[in-house]
């Protein structure tokens, strides 16, 4: 069996209870249900059993110590022809090095994933036929918004399963508590 995994941080009620009302508002878009925000840490794909014990393992023996960060901003996927929004995250070293651990775990689990410049976000909606200038008035609608600092003190593994016509179902397949 294969399952498509992804390493990222949960959301706190707190945090997420801010996000939810700014999901309105713009056509084409396909709003993510509350269980489906995160903060992803690196995407690893399609993985077997056996990779995915050995990833496991890998994630299990990162060490470092919890960090605070806050969500800001918005943002937007595909240039010209947007295929997503996102609300972005004040840069914080700490962060930065726990997705590049996150791909050095992938590495020693000989995971072959896309190398490409990490961009800390939540996505809030996935688009399709969405207007650029409407997007764009989403970007500006949420450019000055931030969260109260949360504390990012563990990190899961999720496991994604597609559904046809509605959002992917999450599942938390291993938690991991930095410190």
């Amino acid at each position: 069996m294969s399952l498509k995994l992804f390493a990222a941080l949960p959301i706190p009620d707190s945090i997420a209870t801010r996000l939810l009302p700014l999901q309105s508002g713009l056509e084409g878009a396909a709003w993510r249900p509350r269980e489906n925000l995160h903060l992803t840490l690196k995407y690893f794909g399609e993985t077997g059993d056996r990779v995915a014990e050995d990833l496991d393992t890998e994630l299990a023996s990162i060490s470092i110590k919890p960090f605070d960060i806050a969500l800001r901003g918005a943002g937007s996927f595909g240039g010209i022809d947007p295929h997503a929004i996102w609300i972005g995250v004040e840069a914080h070293p700490s962060l930065f090095n726990l997705a590049k651990a996150c791909e050095r775990a992938a590495d020693r689990a000989r995971l072959k994933t896309e190398k490409r410049r990490y961009v800390p976000h939540v996505t809030m909606a996935y688009l399709n036929g969405a207007q650029l200038d409407h997007v764009k008035a989403f970007e500006r609608r949420c450019a000055l918004f931030q969260t109260p600092a949360f504390t990012v003190d563990r990190f899961h593994l999720y496991s994604s399963l597609a559904r046809q016509n509605e959002p992917n179902i999450y599942r938390i397949e291993a938690e991991y508590p930095l410190g």
